[in-house]
């Protein structure tokens, strides 16, 4: 029997072919499992999954839409997940609270947040004996609307009550649909439906209380150490993908997905997105944390959480920017 040295060479390179589709088949398929919450802010995780940007950096993202704070904690507690989006002020309950090894990569956005009341309530003051809807009594949007309360003699369980109710989605609901729930803290697109439908803001978090770190991304320690190079390609595409967002000629897009996503009129739709993009108000700039931000998330936090943190941990401690300080050092190569 004649062997063909031709017919071999021929099977062997389709095989080594074979083998390297194989292989950027497995590296286009590494998997990595975000939480966030129902709302506008997981538009970058919406884009960078249908423009194929996380696909571009060897990532498949299975998105899992959080029920509550609460849930998501012990969700990235128990390795359920791998990446988290969401109030930073989480991150630290995890670490000072439950003593898990949780650490910040990267910012987010002030919290897009506006102080919402029924229509008849026309002053902080007018909260007097009423209820205030939250995520959980001791997050961070809830701390936030305690200190508000308070500047204006109004103290928890004395003068008003606080419900919780989970994620926005259902603090929208609660504030909608019962008259008796008074108070509410929503972010995009919430806010703007709620006015839609005749409720009445009382301002922005970032003008009433000042800059704030509110939004942003951790996961454990333990799994950014072990994916280094995958959180950081994560971190590469989420930016990727807010800067997509931000271009302009991008916005029809952007429209279409949240109408289609969040079930949005078309008017709630383009301001939702215009707020998104609105400097001091929407996503930060590429991600980034805000120090100073940050300081008054951690202040905050001290003063008006049961017990505080009082620590006296250096910031740096509870933040690892290594990951992304190489995706933007990539991303500026690449410019």
């Amino acid at each position: 029997m004649k062997i063909s040295f031709k017919k071999i060479g021929i099977v062997f390179v389709a095989i080594l072919l074979t083998s390297k589709i194989s292989c950027s088949i497995a590296a286009e398929s590494e998997v990595v499992r975000v939480s966030g919450f129902p709302n506008a802010k997981v538009l970058p995780i919406y884009i960078g999954i249908s423009k194929e940007i996380f696909k571009k950096n060897g990532i498949q993202v299975e998105l899992n839409l959080t029920e509550s704070s609460s849930q998501q904690r012990l969700d990235l507690a128990s390795a359920r997940i791998d990446v988290v989006h969401s109030a930073l002020d989480n991150a630290l309950a995890m670490i000072e609270v439950a003593k898990e090894d949780v650490v910040i990569v990267s910012g987010g956005d002030g919290g897009m947040n506006e102080f919402f009341v029924q229509p008849d309530i026309h002053t902080f003051s007018d909260l007097r004996g009423k209820t205030v809807i939250v995520d959980a009594v001791d997050t961070a949007y809830a701390l936030q609307a305690k200190k508000i309360l308070l500047r204006y003699g109004l103290q928890e369980g004395r003068d008003y009550l606080v419900k919780p109710a989970g994620a926005i989605v259902y603090r929208y609901k609660a504030l909608i649909e019962n008259k008796n729930n008074s108070a509410a803290i929503l972010n995009l697109p919430f806010n703007v439906q709620a006015q839609e439908l005749g409720m009445r803001s009382l301002g922005r978090l970032v003008d009433l209380l000042g800059p704030y770190q509110a939004v942003g991304t951790f996961v454990m320690r333990s799994w950014g150490k072990e994916n280094p190079d995958l959180l950081k390609r994560y971190l590469k595409a989420y930016i990727e993908s807010l800067r997509w967002i931000r271009d302009p000629v991008n916005k029809e897009f952007c429209v279409s997905v949240l109408k289609s996503k969040l079930n949005l009129s078309d008017f709630a739709a383009n301001r939702t997105y215009d707020l998104l993009n609105e400097p001091g108000f929407g996503f930060n700039l590429d991600a980034k944390l805000d120090d100073q931000g940050f300081r008054n998330m951690l202040d905050l936090r001290d003063e008006i959480q049961a017990g505080g943190l009082k620590t006296n941990k250096p910031i740096e401690s509870y933040i690892d920017l290594s990951f992304y300080n190489k995706a933007i050092k990539e991303l500026q190569f690449k410019d």
